[in-house]
């Protein structure tokens, strides 16, 4: 996810998008623990994906 496609988010949609991210991330990890994923590089995109959430859901808090 491109950082303007969550500019475009609702602070709802975003939240809910980091609660699922966040939830996908652990079951990669987990998965990745018992058994190799066929592209680990899916861990290293899901946490970009959150900080990209996370820093946007604090950018909309700074500027109320």
């Amino acid at each position: 996810m491109k950082t303007a496609e969550v500019k475009e988010l609702t602070t709802a949609e975003i939240q809910e998008r980091l609660a699922t991210e966040k939830e996908n991330l652990v079951r990669m990890k987990l998965n990745h623990s018992i058994s190799p994923l066929d592209n680990p590089l899916q861990i290293k995109v899901a946490r970009k994906t959150i900080a990209r959430l996370a820093t946007e859901l604090r950018r909309r808090e700074l500027t109320k």
